[in-house]
């Protein structure tokens, strides 16, 4: 024991003296930490988040035509793949295990306040009444899809719009004021549409400023009634019906398209980024190989500018298990002070980077801040250190003192 704290005792003392090459290792040990941290905490984050939204939208089924297409030479900019979506949903709500089932549609859409000037928002075909959306004010829509009318397209439209917060705020609209809405210019001007309600539902799971309009009146506005097309169908099976067995039900029923749970279409989701999570992963291997490349060049360079000193402390006696172990624990320690640091930091830029997520994509917990996540950046810091310091060690064990000191 009395060897062992000498032996530390020893180490940071070298380490005190040669401040800036301590300072310079634990530096780059601590943004290596805090790079492999934070790629890791995103990852977690956005399953979170994602898993978060899922739950939230109240819904445990989802049917689709397959991934979403994006078409930026048509109206609308998105190719829905479900077909003659109305009467889907209607066979669908219709069973007995089902409560439920909504077609929804997704594209992009022109609004104005004044028919002049227009935003580009998401355009949500939904039935946005009380229990299908959470509405903050307003009544929500007139019950039904008339204008569908049995498919004709030649019903009424109500010209009815639920909007979400940052839309009322940006076009300064409340209950009873009015929207152009349209999946062209022209077809924006030519369409007026009365807000009955506020609703944080889809753009909360969207992630994006949300106009919403009943199925059929926002396939009318961007041309795309012809085959009744949608994005998704989402179902909430009945009080003790099980989401497995409606699931396989519905699979059998119409192979043609996925039914997947909440979970399932997560995890779809997250694979169609594949590339995006591969790369991450690359990003979070590599800054740990460069840490370690890092760690053992300067711990190198270390025993290289001390050698006549550590040759002159082998001369005078002390043994070469003594200078081996300092320079392991030298190591240790750099390596344990960079992983603090770096996990703190980690710690610190979570909701500077969430606050930026947040302005930018609509979501605000993108990044999880997570113990485990951190002690394995900690712990992995004092693992290459330790490897390192190994390396750095072999040297010392070879030098000779009369080859240095003569």
């Amino acid at each position: 024991m009395s060897r062992l704290r000498g032996t530390v005792g020893l180490a940071f003392t070298q380490l005190r003296r040669d401040r800036t090459r301590t300072v310079l290792v634990i530096v780059g040990i601590a943004l290596a930490v805090l790079a492999s941290t934070m790629l890791a905490t995103v990852g977690l984050g956005v399953a979170e988040t994602g898993e978060r939204k899922f739950d939230q939208s109240g819904r445990d089924l989802w049917i689709t035509g397959g991934p979403l297409r994006f078409d930026p030479g048509a109206v609308g900019g998105v190719r829905n793949q479900l077909q003659d979506a109305h009467r889907l949903e209607q066979r669908i709500a219709a069973r007995d295990d089902v409560r439920t089932a909504a077609a929804l549609s997704f594209q992009t859409v022109y609004v104005s306040d004044d028919g002049r000037e227009f935003e580009t928002v998401v355009g949500t075909g939904a039935p946005a009444v009380a229990g299908a959306v959470q509405l903050t004010e307003g009544e929500g829509f007139t019950r039904g899809d008339p204008h569908y009318a049995d498919g004709t397209y030649e019903g009424p439209m109500t010209r009815e719009v639920v909007v979400d917060p940052r839309t009322a705020v940006l076009f300064d609209v409340g209950i009873n004021d009015t929207l152009y809405i349209g999946g062209t210019l022209a077809a924006a001007r030519e369409n007026e549409f009365r807000v009955v309600g506020i609703s944080p539902t889809f753009s909360n799971f969207l992630g994006s400023p949300t106009v919403v309009l009943h199925l059929s009146e926002l396939q009318e506005v961007t041309g795309t009634t012809g085959n009744d097309a949608a994005t998704i169908v989402t179902i909430d099976v009945a009080e003790g019906a099980s989401v497995e067995s409606v699931e396989r039900d519905l699979q059998a029923q119409y192979p043609e398209y996925s039914v997947r749970t909440n979970r399932e279409q997560l995890r779809s989701t997250l694979q169609r980024q594949a590339v995006v999570i591969a790369s991450g992963g690359s990003l979070a291997v590599f800054a740990s190989l460069a840490g370690a490349a890092l760690t053992v060049n300067l711990l190198l360079s270390y025993v290289y500018q001390r050698r006549r000193e550590l040759a002159a402390l082998k001369a005078v006696g002390l043994s070469t298990r003594t200078l081996v172990g300092m320079t392991v624990i030298q190591a240790v320690l750099l390596g344990l002070a960079g992983g603090l640091i770096g996990a703190g930091l980690t710690a610190v830029s979570i909701p500077l980077v969430n606050g930026v997520a947040g302005a930018l994509v609509g979501f605000g917990s993108v990044v999880a801040l997570d113990g485990t996540v951190l002690l394995a950046g900690v712990g992995l810091a004092v693992a290459i250190s330790g490897v390192a310091g190994t390396i750095a060690s072999l040297r010392v064990a070879r030098l000779d003192p009369l080859e240095q000191l003569g």
